[in-house]
């Protein structure tokens, strides 16, 4: 199994987005937020730290929204049908869906 971890200011909207438009189901909704996917956890937690395991952490909130450190890949057999899905659900992309050959 494998869990990520989002740092959001809203955890809230992050959630509802995952649940909603994702179609992912939450095993808790606190703080941290748990959304799962199949065999994938999704925590959804405020910023903070360090903590005890990380000492010298300090997790936050990215300041640039067109700057990235992580993104998440969903593999789904039809991205046009599930573009148009999620578009409808209030997804908003960069662009348009789009096939590639290797991917």
């Amino acid at each position: 199994m494998i869990t990520h971890f989002i740092v959001s200011s809203d955890v809230a909207k992050s959630t509802a987005f995952y649940t909603n438009v994702l179609g992912g189901n939450p095993v808790m909704e606190e703080e941290p937020t748990i959304v799962k996917f199949a065999n994938t956890w999704i925590i959804i937690n405020v910023g903070g730290g360090p903590t005890d395991d990380k000492p010298a952490v300090t997790l936050q909130t990215r300041k640039d929204p067109n700057t990235v450190d992580m993104f998440l890949n969903l593999r789904v057999a039809d991205i046009q049908g599930r573009y148009a899905e999620w578009k409808s659900k209030g997804a908003e992309f960069i662009t348009e869906s789009k096939e590639h050959e290797r991917e």
